[in-house]
C-alpha cells in the first residue's frame, strides 16, 4: 500500500466504508426473533443489520431494546420497579464482543443474534485467539484481541472500554436481573453464547 496505490484495510472498510458488506460479505449482524423455542418455529421479526460500524452497533442496540419487554411493577411496593427480560448492558457487552472478536476474513458468516421465547443465541464466527483457549475462555484475566485496531476504534467511538471485562460485566448484570449465567460453547471455528430468561 502506498499513497499512489491506496488499498482499503479491513478496519477502514468496517469503520469508514459506506457498504462494508460489498467487500466483506459477513460484516453484518443477522437478527431473528423466533416466536417459539425451536429453530423451525415462525419468525416474528428479522433484519440484516449492516453499514458502517457505529451505525450497525446503534441499530442492533435499538433492535434488542425493542424486543426486550419491560414489566412495570407498581403494586408490590411504594415505588414502581421496572423489570426487563434481559439486562440491556449484558446484551450490549456480548453482542459487541462478538463483533470485536470475530474472524472477518475467510468466512462470509455474519454474527447471528437469534432471539427465541426462552433464550437468545449469539453466534460469533471465529474461536479463541492468542492466550485465550477453549479451557480458559471467559475466565477473568484471560483476554486477547484478534482485531486490536477494531477494538481500539470501538473504544474511541464509545462502544467498549477495552478493559477485558465484557463477559464478567454481562454475567454480573444477568445475575442482578435474575437471569441464569450466560452459557458458552467454545470451538475453534465459532463461539456460541446462550442467554436464558429468568428462572
Amino acid at each position: 500500500m502506498s499513497a499512489d496505490n491506496p488499498t482499503p484495510t479491513v478496519l477502514g472498510i468496517l469503520v469508514l466504508g459506506r457498504n462494508p458488506t460489498n467487500w466483506l460479505p459477513g460484516a453484518c449482524i443477522q437478527f431473528l426473533r423466533i416466536d417459539g423455542i425451536q429453530w423451525s418455529d415462525d419468525v416474528a421479526d428479522e433484519e440484516l443489520i449492516d453499514g458502517p460500524l457505529a451505525q450497525m452497533l446503534r441499530r442492533i442496540d435499538d433492535k434488542l431494546a425493542a424486543h426486550n419487554r419491560i414489566a412495570v411493577d407498581y403494586k408490590s411496593d411504594s415505588i414502581e420497579r421496572r423489570i426487563s427480560l434481559y439486562p440491556q448492558v449484558a446484551l450490549q457487552q456480548l453482542v459487541r464482543n462478538a463483533i470485536m472478536h470475530r474472524v472477518y476474513e475467510g468466512t462470509n458468516t455474519p454474527v447471528r443474534v437469534y432471539w427465541f421465547n426462552d433464550r437468545i443465541e449469539i453466534l460469533n464466527p471465529g474461536g479463541p485467539f492468542g492466550i485465550v483457549t477453549v479451557a480458559n475462555f471467559g475466565k477473568p484475566g484471560y483476554t486477547d484481541y484478534r482485531n486490536p485496531n477494531l477494538a481500539d476504534a470501538m473504544r474511541v467511538l464509545g462502544f467498549v472500554q477495552r478493559f477485558g471485562v465484557g463477559i464478567q460485566t454481562a454475567q454480573a448484570a444477568l445475575k442482578k436481573n435474575g437471569n441464569p449465567p450466560a452459557e458458552f460453547t467454545v470451538e475453534q471455528e465459532a463461539i456460541l453464547c446462550v442467554l436464558r430468561t429468568k428462572l
